[in-house]
């Protein structure tokens, strides 16, 4: 008989009250894997990243952010000069120099017509390539999920390795699942249409990541 039969098994039993049923052991859970080098899960989520159509830039502080949105913007073109005029950011960015930058950045609820949404992300997973963020008063959902670009102001000490340590990170800080966890994988895209790829037809077209904390 197979572990996972027998455990069945003991439930039903005891759930019946089966006074002969058999005391099984729990299984143990599997030992936490060794930590990996910090460059090698940053190169493997930037790897990921791309490799689903997101961008990414590194800077090595926060200062620097404001700067390197400016760069992005630029690097679009006309498009980036048309952006550049509604961008709306999460509180926590609030205090970065984004006049410096040039960049005209509002704290305020997203409304129809803004066209960059920047934010924060609670972590990110390194082998999906994937940023995790949880709705909030100050975090919220629809600052990455209406405007047409995305930018994520992500520090590398919140990139994680596996989807399991994401769940587990959240738990440990919030205690419970919040109202709403946004998993973001690369630009929005679909192919409900004659099953052609359509970018950006349920949310943004671009997501961009800034790295903070890492060498250039």
């Amino acid at each position: 008989m197979t572990d996972a039969r027998a455990r069945i098994l003991e439930r039903i039993r005891a759930g019946l009250g089966d006074p002969a049923r058999s005391a099984l052991p729990r299984p143990q859970r599997a030992s936490a894997p060794m930590a990996r080098p910090v460059d090698d899960l940053l190169a493997d989520f930037q790897a990921r990243a791309e490799s689903l159509q997101s961008t990414v830039a590194v800077v090595s502080n926060l200062a620097a952010v404001p700067f390197a949105v400016a760069d992005y913007l630029g690097s679009l073109g006309e498009a980036g000069r048309n952006l550049d005029q509604q961008v709306v950011i999460w509180p926590e960015l609030a205090a970065l120099d984004w006049m410096g930058a040039a960049v005209p950045a509002e704290v305020r609820t997203t409304r129809p017509g803004d066209r960059v949404g920047i934010t924060g992300a609670f972590c990110a997973i390194a082998e999906t390539g994937t940023l995790l963020l949880h709705s909030g008063a100050d975090t919220p959902s629809t600052t990455s999920l209406l405007p047409e670009t995305h930018i994520c102001v992500l520090p590398v000490q919140r990139v994680l390795e596996r989807m399991e340590q994401a769940f587990d990170a959240v738990l440990e800080a919030r205690g419970t699942l919040p109202r709403a966890l946004n998993f973001i994988s690369g630009p929005s895209r679909t192919a409900d249409i004659e099953q052609t790829i359509v970018i950006g037809a349920h949310g943004p077209r671009r997501v961009h990541i800034v790295l903070v904390g890492a060498a250039r």
